[in-house]
């Protein structure tokens, strides 16, 4: 049996591996998960001593076969949860991921299995983010990129957000900025602010904010 910190180290070494090829450095997970980096790597040599990790010294740390289906579970019990939390209980997306970290960990297989069916099995949960398979299959990488990528008449569609901040996913929420929202990235600003154009009128958006919004490119119809 796997601790629920040992659980939480592997979703996020996963998360974090999603967005790059190359090892976790363990700075990253420290800064993510809110701990001391000389925490991160008692816990690194604990999850290496089981087969859940590797580490190479001065890169990084990946995840095993083992650890990445390990991880895997975990994120599909959090997404899931996020889902039915949000549809069935009346949460608002921004205060689902707390909640779902506290249940992760504890539900059954055949909760699971209850709460995807409830659901009618979806794919993504209200973040936009990828819920893996019940056969924990790795997620594929997407086409998405970073709202702060784009120029000035851009338009994009809004596919994923960060989960991680309560007034963010608030502010964005009242903005209209939700997954599948169509945008038109109106400014970008030399000092960082990003404004987009919404149903609504003109966001304007720190560029740190825009940075942890995922978007695709809005696909012209040929007439």
């Amino acid at each position: 049996m796997l601790s629920d910190v040992m659980e939480d180290y592997l979703k996020t070494i996963y998360t974090l591996q999603e967005d790059s090829d190359d090892p976790v450095a363990t700075s990253e997970i420290a800064d993510e998960l809110d701990v001391t980096p000389p925490t991160v790597t008692s816990m690194v040599e604990k999850l290496e001593e089981r087969g859940l990790v590797e580490r190479e010294k001065y890169k990084g740390v990946e995840l095993t076969t083992e650890g990445e289906t390990v991880a895997l579970e975990v994120l599909r019990h959090h997404r899931l949860l996020e889902a039915y939390l949000n549809e069935h209980l009346d949460y608002c997306w921004s205060e689902v991921h707390e909640e779902a970290d506290r249940l992760e960990h504890h539900i059954s297989e055949e909760f699971e299995r209850r709460v995807a069916d409830a659901l009618d099995d979806p794919e993504i949960d209200p973040h936009g983010d990828p819920i893996p398979s019940a056969d924990l299959s790795p997620i594929e990488a997407d086409d998405t990129t970073p709202l702060s990528d784009h120029e000035t008449g851009d338009r994009v569609v809004v596919a994923r957000v960060n989960d991680r901040d309560e007034e963010e996913l608030r502010y964005l929420d009242e903005a209209g900025i939700v997954p599948g929202t169509e945008l038109e990235i109106a400014d970008v600003a030399p000092f960082g602010m990003v404004t987009v154009q919404v149903d609504d009128g003109g966001q304007s958006l720190p560029e740190s904010v825009a940075r942890s919004i995922r978007v695709r490119a809005v696909v012209e119809e040929v007439a």
